[in-house]
């Protein structure tokens, strides 16, 4: 099982994250987002991350300006698109500056399945997400799951990852019901939103199965 623990924003829950086995660290460009962090922020965390463990930067709708920043700036090894991206758009940002590209698609019902099958065919990894809500101000960390029967046996051409509303009380039955070998947790392993909980980080990797 491969976890990744997003949204970290400090040096502590970096290392919690690190010494429960995460295989991933996600790091949110978004200042709406209270998990966000500044580029020289970033910088600092990223260095913290030991090495094998891979360091994403999740970024909505981001324009190329800000792609750079973090691209020319940071040590990062992954894009994750978390908004309204297009395919063309996914596979520019791809090419553009020549790092795996992790795109999310919020999944509410049956009629969102078919997105998953077109990111697969521009994208590195999808991520499967809970839709948020109508008017919502965030794209994900809201806590909320959808149906995991939907997604259940599914597979795509490229490496996938389960995410939305998974806590350390109900990620074994998530990767019970869709297979998933891959999982993202943010909002399920903080004590406010945006305040990381290393006790919560250490309980979910060892829930995950890690």
């Amino acid at each position: 099982m491969q976890v990744k623990i997003c949204g970290l924003s400090e040096v502590q829950h970096v290392t919690a994250a690190a010494k429960g086995g995460a295989r991933y660290v996600g790091f949110v460009f978004f200042p709406k987002s209270p998990r966000n962090v500044s580029v020289a922020q970033a910088r600092d965390l990223m260095l913290a991350v030991p090495d094998g463990i891979c360091k994403v930067a999740l970024t909505v709708d981001a324009s190329d300006e800000l792609l750079g920043q973090i691209t020319e700036n940071l040590p990062v090894d992954m894009l994750q698109l978390h908004g309204g991206e297009t395919p063309d758009r996914v596979a520019q940002v791809r090419t553009t500056y020549g790092l795996p590209v992790m795109k999310a698609v919020g999944v509410a019902d049956e009629g969102d399945l078919p997105a998953l099958d077109v990111y697969a065919r521009v994208a590195d990894q999808i991520l499967c997400d809970a839709k948020p809500p109508k008017h919502a101000d965030l794209p994900g960390g809201n806590g909320l799951a959808f149906d995991w029967r939907l997604i259940a046996g599914r597979r795509w051409a490229v490496p996938w990852m389960l995410a939305g509303g998974l806590t350390p009380d109900n990620v074994a039955e998530a990767v019970h019901l869709t297979g998933a070998r891959q999982i993202d947790v943010s909002s399920g392993v903080e004590s406010a939103p945006g305040v990381k909980d290393s006790a919560r980080i250490a309980a979910f990797l060892r829930a995950a199965g890690v």
